[in-house]
């Protein structure tokens, strides 16, 4: 029996050596192909200084109202590119590439606050509304994007009109578990974790046919322009910094507090926010309007953009902008 203990510890000691060490041996190959973001930028591109960050932003319009776009994970202001036109018709549209994703700058070393961070993510809008000389905007957001323009209403509610929340992640998503987060801020892991971010190279595109009720009508511009942002460098670090600086948030319990209009947006085929969660949502909030819009999946401002702006039209003519 004793013979047989020190083998079991024997082999559980080689388990934990292999654990701790195994991360530090396994080949972790550079990126081939990547350029600085400017390098990647269209001729209508910004990059714009807010808050210590090279910010990547689009505009149209002018005057007011504002609307601030937010796109969700994986996307960028490429996102919006098929109703900022039309939203331009009612006043000045910003769109931007919020921290990790895009063109915006991807630090790997920062003082003081966190980019990825939810907070540093609320301090983006309100810099870039300061910048651009704007008191309030309507806020619209996608997915991820929509859990931000929320927390920056809540934030700020004095700077915030209304909000307009397409398919908003409020009851799912919010990064990893908080018993799973203290291992992915181990050495080990971080050295791992931009390997795994990788992984959205082959799993994106999965995740953007999931995104579209009809996937075979996804043009191939938008499959471009989605891979576009994976040939900034350093993506995959500042991916794996975003993930390891998300957190659940308190949004389910703080509905209440967001006393604004708001227009709630939801394909009826989402699979990835369940269009259930959009239609809860919409019955949560306290002065909510619903607009279920059909043959259309987590992106309806993409793959029906015509009938996400009548939902939006009507919207901002009940709040009292002129209509176009």
């Amino acid at each position: 029996m004793k013979t047989i203990g020190k083998v079991l510890l024997i082999v559980i000691g080689l388990l934990l050596v292999g654990l701790i060490v195994g991360p530090f041996l396994v080949p972790i190959p550079p990126l081939e192909g990547t350029q600085p973001p400017q390098a990647l930028a269209d001729p209508d591109s910004q990059f714009i200084p807010i808050n210590g960050l090279q910010v990547h932003v689009k505009t149209q319009g002018q005057g007011e109202p504002v609307f601030v776009l937010l796109h969700g994970f994986g996307a960028s202001v490429y996102s919006w590119r098929a109703v900022m036109p039309s939203l331009a018709q009612f006043g000045t549209v910003i769109a931007y590439d919020r921290p990790g994703f895009g063109l915006t700058e991807r630090p790997l070393q920062w003082q003081g606050r966190n980019p990825y961070g939810p907070e540093a993510q609320v301090e983006l809008v309100i810099g870039l509304l300061d910048h651009f000389g704007f008191e309030k905007a309507i806020l619209v957001g996608n997915s991820a994007g929509g859990t931000v323009a929320m927390q920056t209403a809540l934030a700020y509610p004095q700077r915030v009109t209304a909000l307009i929340l397409v398919d908003a992640a409020v009851y799912t998503g919010g990064g990893a578990p908080p018993w799973l987060r203290p291992l992915f801020s181990t050495p080990q892991m971080r050295r791992l974790g931009p390997l795994l971010a990788r992984q959205i190279q082959t799993q994106g595109m999965e995740l953007l046919r999931l995104a579209w009720h009809d996937p075979s009508r996804i043009p191939p511009e938008t499959i471009a322009l989605y891979q576009k942002p994976l040939q900034a460098e350093n993506w995959d670090k500042a991916l794996w910094e975003l993930t390891l600086a998300s957190r659940e948030s308190d949004l389910p319990a703080r509905l209440q507090e967001l006393q604004m209009p708001c227009l709630v947006i939801t394909g009826d085929d989402d699979r990835i926010v369940p269009t259930a969660d959009s239609l809860r949502l919409a019955e949560e909030l306290p002065q909510a309007t619903l607009a279920v819009i059909e043959n259309a999946g987590h992106l309806p401002h993409e793959e029906r953009p015509q009938a996400f702006m009548q939902a939006v039209t009507q919207f901002l003519v009940d709040l009292g902008a002129s209509s176009p």
